[in-house]
């Protein structure tokens, strides 16, 4: 009885990521790599935009952003966001489309959370806590040093990991640094994940196993420590 119970769990697992198969990989890939407007279309309307819309709402569903008020509208907002980045995807870099647009959807949801969090914040402490003093220092408040800071290193943190990448002549290296530049490609829409979240993202994009993947990164760690150094200085 036990046997049959994890055959039954094994075949709906499955069938879950059917939805997303081989061909609409190689219809991203070709989208991305033609530049006839009707290609695209038909590339699109018959194989792209279904599978994305049905990854969006599995990745709605499964991370509980159900939450987020007008999630309908958001999950449209998503679906066509993602049709304006279709032409950047790279498969020469080492990750699948499924992994690079599954990442970047979650990553663009968890930002409208923080946003919607952040809003709601702010809104009670305009409510409650704000005196004209204090709205004062609020208006004269300048923080384009600090913003540019921010750009600039996430910038150059950037090109140092392609550096690193050319420096390395391990294929697994140089997948785990293109793995961290996708997480990294929009740093503020990360959550504070725990290191095990971390792993699960590294693994689903590069395909690699976890010791490999800690190989790579003890490396990386020493070369971004280094960087770390040299930046604060």
């Amino acid at each position: 009885m036990s046997t049959k119970k994890v055959k039954k769990r094994r075949g709906r697992r499955g069938r879950g990521k059917a939805y997303f198969t081989h061909i609409h990989e190689n219809a991203i890939i070709k989208y991305a790599s033609t530049t006839d407007l009707r290609e695209r279309e038909f590339l699109y309307v018959n194989y792209i935009g279904p599978v994305f819309s049905e990854m969006v709402d599995k990745i709605v569903y499964t991370y509980k952003f159900t939450n987020l008020p007008n999630i309908d509208d958001l999950k449209s907002e998503c679906k066509i966001w993602l049709t304006t980045i279709l032409n950047k995807f790279d498969p020469s870099k080492g990750s699948k489309a499924f992994s690079y647009f599954s990442v970047i959807t979650k990553n663009w949801f968890i930002h409208k959370v923080k946003h919607n969090a952040h809003r709601a914040r702010r809104e009670i402490n305009f409510e409650d806590n704000v005196s004209s003093k204090e709205m004062r220092k609020l208006v004269s408040h300048n923080t384009y040093v600090q913003d540019r800071e921010k750009v600039e290193f996430w910038k150059l943190l950037n090109e140092q990991i392609e550096v690193w990448k050319g420096e390395s002549t391990k294929p697994n290296e140089k997948r785990v640094a293109e793995a961290i530049k996708i997480i990294l490609s929009e740093p503020d829409a990360i959550e504070i994940f725990n290191k095990k979240a971390i792993y699960l993202y590294l693994r689903e994009i590069t395909g690699l196993n976890t010791k490999q993947i800690v190989n790579s990164l003890n490396k990386i760690r020493v070369k971004y420590k280094t960087f770390k150094i040299e930046w604060d200085s």
